[in-house]
């Protein structure tokens, strides 16, 4: 378990909110963590109920709460496409890419894929070393917000975006470091990637889901794809509040039952 990850909205004139997620492993421990164990253990039957519960409290809201609406839902529109900039170093590279093959595998209606090209994207990852994390946030935030999200969140990774008035996520950025051991990248890899497509708000009262402070998976369980592929249902659209998307849950949650049962041979 590493120390706090966190979600924003950034821009100094938009709403701004964070997420974080807190713990007390050593790097060390995390680094000999056996991901395929973890998986095989890894609960993967839930009803309705658990699911709802779990996407309601992550897709509305937010943990740490500057200024703008929380009460909607916030998600792309249109395809994703991810660019990585910063330090070179081919391993975290790779990994990375893995990671957004997997999360395109895994979420139906979502189109998202690696580019080259820093001005197609609309999610930028800046892969920094450790000891240059505070000095990463400090740019995108400023002296004075940055030392208030390291005192309230202590992150060790940290992602947000932008949204425009009709809650659409017009782009993204995700800062890991990549000198802390393959688990903590690939942690925080898919918690911050997920995270800034949409679901920001951290719960410690789910269980089972990667955006629990005291959960570490490092890997895209089956729970957290029920929850993308609600969130990334065509019928699920940006700004729409509990109550409408409440009315049309019964049929996505249908379809997304059967993908993904489907995807992880569920059998269902």
């Amino acid at each position: 378990m590493h120390f706090g990850r966190a979600t924003a909205i950034l821009g100094p004139a938009l709403a701004a909110m964070l997420a974080a997620t807190t713990g007390t492993l050593p790097v060390r421990a995390a680094d000999t963590t056996d991901i395929s164990a973890n998986q095989r253990a890894d609960k993967r039957d839930f009803t309705d109920s658990q699911i709802f519960d779990g996407f309601f409290k992550t897709a509305f809201g937010a943990e740490y709460h500057l200024a703008g609406r929380v009460d909607r839902i916030r998600k792309f529109e249109g395809p994703v496409r991810i660019f990585a900039e910063g330090e070179t170093h081919p391993d975290r590279r790779a990994q990375l890419g893995r990671v957004v093959a997997d999360i395109a595998k895994r979420v139906r209606h979502l189109d998202i894929a690696i580019t080259d090209d820093a001005d197609e994207a609309n999610v930028t990852v800046h892969l920094v070393r450790d000891r240059n994390l505070n000095k990463t946030i400090q740019t995108f935030y400023g002296a004075e917000r940055a030392k208030e999200i390291r005192e309230s969140l202590d992150p060790q990774c940290l992602s947000g975006f932008r949204k425009n008035d009709k809650f659409e996520i017009e782009h993204a950025d995700v800062i890991l470091t990549i000198d802390n051991g393959d688990f903590v990248f690939l942690d925080c890899a898919y918690e911050e990637l997920l995270q800034s497509l949409g679901p920001i708000n951290d719960t410690d009262e789910v269980p089972w889901t990667m955006f629990n402070d005291n959960v570490q998976k490092g890997y895209f369980d089956v729970y957290d794809q029920y929850l993308m592929n609600i969130l990334y249902h065509p019928q699920i659209k940006p700004g729409m509040t509990v109550q409408e998307v409440k009315s049309v849950l019964p049929q996505v949650m249908a379809d997304v039952r059967s993908f993904v049962g489907k995807v992880n041979g569920l059998g269902q």
